[in-house]
């Protein structure tokens, strides 16, 4: 965040949660290329995490937490975002969970219980609900995991994909199809269960660092208690918590920015006494970036800040969640093309940190709401279908 953009950090709570966002940045950025060539979510990340106690921070003080607010929330996942952007959005899933059910409530208080006690433990949480036939659980596909009733226990056969940190996760939460009902359910799978097993197929363009692989589950067998929640029992309210998305690709614009800042500010090709920083087509990118910057930064917190502040309200933001998301991450994109633009062809080396920008912030617009799905949410709101 620029020297502009201090008007965000607007007390001392909030700086001091930014200074130690920065402070976690700088920490894992340095595991950032090797977790991005193998494809992994490091054991080293993971440790840097828990030693700052961030798998809890989201948490009410009585669990270990900070009770933090969305909005500082997702200023400390867009500063980690800048020194690894793989990195916040995995952690943003765990904490996304645990922020849903600190707001929303959905789960039985013994449940609650247990998810928050083993978070203050740094323990690692995250849905596992994608499926290769049904694609995005957004697009309202059931499951093809099943649950089947045996006796106390349910028996869960299926296969999961896109499950970030999989290989790293101490729960998965589970969607499944409880055979002889029509109806899916959530259900908690400790990790260490016999039958569940770890796919290494995650080999993508983007985000490979969130070691997304596939979560295989045999006949495995879990109490009943385990089944913590059925989809569509509720009405919840809007979920706040996805702008963990968002936030993660406006840090790694941001990054983006300040690379390619440094660069003009650097590069002085023999064609010219000066550094590219001079030349008017370099300085109109740097301006149209900063722009874009504002533009999603504004948007973002103020939307959160809504949230924050106006509880009663939170039902009637649903539209304006979705569409900054859409807004904020198709900026950021444009962010870290003019970025490569600037770099030319030596973006594309992987000596400098363009080319994984490039593709990182690819898979921003494969994360939810798509694009279409808000804009047509949109377009029936005005038409009043």
């Amino acid at each position: 965040m620029s020297v502009n953009n201090q008007i965000f950090l607007g007390n001392e709570r909030v700086r001091s949660l930014y200074e130690r966002a920065t402070d976690l940045s700088e920490k894992i950025k340095p595991y950032a290329k090797q977790s991005d060539r193998e494809a992994r979510f490091l054991d080293q990340t993971l440790k840097t995490l828990k030693s700052h106690r961030y798998l809890s921070i989201v948490l009410p003080e009585s669990y270990g937490g900070e009770d933090l607010s969305l909005y500082e929330w997702l200023l400390m996942q867009e500063k980690i975002a800048e020194g690894d952007g793989a990195t916040a959005l995995s952690v943003g899933w765990h904490l996304g969970l645990l922020m849903e059910l600190k707001q929303e409530g959905l789960w039985r208080d013994e449940n609650y219980e247990f998810i928050a006690q083993e978070a203050s433990r740094q323990k690692l949480f995250n849905r596992a609900s994608t499926e290769k036939n049904t694609g995005s659980p957004t697009r309202g596909g059931m499951p093809e995991t099943t649950a089947i009733l045996d006796g106390d226990e349910y028996i869960l056969t299926g296969q999961k994909t896109f499950t970030t940190m999989a290989e790293k996760l101490d729960y998965a939460l589970v969607s499944a199809t409880i055979d002889g009902e029509d109806q899916a359910a959530w259900f908690l799978v400790d990790m260490l269960k016999e039958g569940v097993k770890v796919d290494h197929t995650w080999d993508t363009l983007g985000m490979r660092g969130t070691g997304s692989d596939d979560l295989i589950l045999e006949q495995v067998a879990i109490d009943s208690s385990c089944l913590v929640d059925r989809l569509g029992d509720q009405k919840p309210l809007p979920k706040a918590w996805l702008l963990h998305i968002p936030a993660c690709y406006l840090g790694i614009a941001q990054a983006a920015f300040d690379d390619a800042v440094e660069f003009a500010n650097n590069f002085k090709p023999n064609s010219l006494n000066h550094t590219i920083s001079k030349v008017s087509h370099i300085r109109q990118k740097i301006g149209e970036m900063s722009m874009l910057l504002m533009r999603s930064r504004h948007f973002l917190y103020d939307i959160a800040r809504r949230w924050d502040e106006n509880p009663d309200q939170r039902p009637l933001l649903a539209s304006e969640l979705a569409v900054v998301k859409v807004n904020v991450t198709n900026d950021a994109q444009r962010v870290v093309d003019l970025a490569l633009r600037i770099a030319g062809g030596r973006g594309l080396s992987k000596s400098f940190d363009f080319e994984r920008y490039y593709r990182d912030i690819r898979a921003g617009l494969h994360n939810p709401p798509m694009d279409d799905q808000v804009l047509d949410q949109l377009a029936a709101k005005a038409l009043n279908e």
